[in-house]
């Protein structure tokens, strides 16, 4: 029986199908406040998770992944935050009490009147998923995006550093040990040399 997403109302499930939309399923961690924290996170009344209980990649940020190995992992600490739930279970926004925030949020809502046609029509046609095409709706979840963007780039930067000073080694050991042949007369110099160029 194929695994489904945990969630409230998301009935995804692990197939070949979910798997070529590019949807990955994770385990609720092991860690038990973690465990608790996604639990809670997904509003299901009496819910515990089992440890074969697993979400859907659609309820989390993009920058929540660590996609630099073979396999899409959730970053430490990450708790699942994008769900569509209905109107009973949803949390009553916080309003802003400081000043700047007041500026801030008076300054986004002052925009000329003919962009502010075709900026509700544009937000009517974005879809209410987190999809990394649709802007966050905040200043902070913009940054935090763009936060998570900057360490992936700094992160991918290091393993092609990385990457290169491997190659590089193991260009040196091909080098000696084609050397080592050649002095054992194993190959003759002009097979030496041709190795050598397809190598380098």
């Amino acid at each position: 029986m194929p695994e489904h997403c945990a969630a409230y109302s998301c009935a995804t499930r692990r197939t070949a199908e979910s798997r070529a939309r590019g949807i990955t399923f994770h385990r609720f961690p092991k860690d038990k406040n973690l465990r608790k924290k996604w639990e809670i996170a997904v509003r299901r009344e009496k819910f515990t998770a089992r440890d074969s209980s697993v979400l859907c990649s659609q309820h989390f940020k993009e920058a929540d992944f660590d996609r630099t190995g073979q396999v899409v992992r959730i970053r430490d600490g990450v708790i699942p935050s994008v769900f569509k739930f209905p109107g009973h279970l949803q949390r009553p926004e916080k309003s802003r009490n400081t000043s700047a925030s007041r500026k801030s949020e008076a300054s986004l809502s002052e925009t000329p009147q003919d962009n502010s046609v075709a900026s509700t029509s544009h937000s009517e046609s974005q879809p209410e998923d987190d999809h990394s095409y649709v802007m966050p709706s905040s200043p902070t979840a913009l940054k935090a995006r763009l936060t998570g963007a900057l360490e992936r780039v700094d992160k991918l930067e290091r393993e092609k550093k990385n990457a290169k000073a491997r190659e590089k080694r193991a260009k040196t050991t091909v080098k000696s040990l084609l050397s080592q042949l050649c002095e054992k007369n194993l190959i003759n110099e002009e097979l030496k040399d041709r190795l050598e160029q397809i190598v380098m």
